[in-house]
């Protein structure tokens, strides 16, 4: 059976300091969902928990208590609305949760190709781009090395731009860098992530590349597909146009990827 994209979980609301948009409200959101026929969301506004030291300037007021602004959540008899959070890995290998604020969450997204964030995801000597490759390995590894709930973790945006950002319109530094990662490098990684049984996320946009570009970010996703690994879609959304385009968005990545049901990450926490 074909993959059905009948979810979203990677949204931002207002709360989210990179969105700010008084019109991202969760009202919004849920009236998004049910417009696309959406069965389930989760919201995941960036979170630095308190506990945990080491937050940045732009992450420390993004506490627990600011996230949770957002509760409760709206509900509808066609959607349901989950609470999550995106948080981050800094350039020590630490993830901004703490076990107990873990447990509070119903899915918990964390990327580790955030590598825009000088001096908190990233250190200036490892700025060169082949530097910036091995992290791509060695953050991966880390978080799979780490003590986690992986049924409710998503690892985000795998092939997010922001691990190295274009100097130019089109001249995309992000594949360059895939590009120096091996097949067998990348199956090793998501060989772990799928006995890991973590959700890799799919969040892209195809209408951005060349045909040859294009090909060059699905490699990841077909090898993570080959190793066993399971997917769910975020849209990423930081404001309300970003949402309008997103199912049909999520439609284009499922032929691209020929996914089927048996390729969707098994939300563990639906049947709470």
């Amino acid at each position: 059976m074909r993959y059905r994209t009948d979810h979203d979980f990677h949204i931002h609301s207002q709360l989210s300091s990179c969105s700010g948009d008084p019109a991202q409200t969760t009202e919004y959101l849920l009236s998004m969902a049910e417009k696309h026929g959406f069965d389930k969301i989760c919201l995941t506004d960036h979170f630095w928990d308190e506990t945990i030291p080491g937050a940045s300037k732009w992450y420390a007021p993004q506490n627990y208590a600011h996230i949770c602004q957002a509760k409760p959540l709206p509900q509808s008899d066609k959607v349901r609305f989950y609470f999550g959070c995106e948080t981050d890995m800094d350039q020590f290998f630490t993830v901004g949760i703490s076990p107990e604020r873990m447990d509070e969450m119903d899915f918990i997204i964390i990327p580790t190709t955030h590598l825009h964030m000088m001096g908190f995801t990233l250190d200036e000597k490892d700025d060169a781009l082949p530097c910036r490759a091995r992290l791509f390995v060695e953050r991966f590894d880390k978080l799979l090395d780490m003590d986690l709930p992986f049924e409710k973790i998503g690892l985000a945006h795998i092939t997010c731009s922001l691990m190295a950002k274009p100097l130019e319109p089109g001249k995309w530094r992000h594949l360059d860098l895939l590009d120096m990662i091996s097949d067998a490098e990348l199956e090793r990684l998501f060989t772990r992530a799928a006995q890991k049984k973590m959700g890799i996320e799919l969040n892209f946009p195809p209408e951005a590349y060349t045909e040859q570009d294009l090909e060059r970010l699905l490699r990841p996703y077909r090898l993570a597909k080959k190793c066993g690994c399971k997917f769910y879609f975020g849209s990423d959304a930081h404001h309300p146009a970003e949402t309008e385009g997103s199912k049909k968005r999520f439609e284009r990545i499922v032929d691209l990827l020929g996914l089927q049901e048996e390729d969707k990450f098994s939300f563990a926490f639906l049947n709470k």
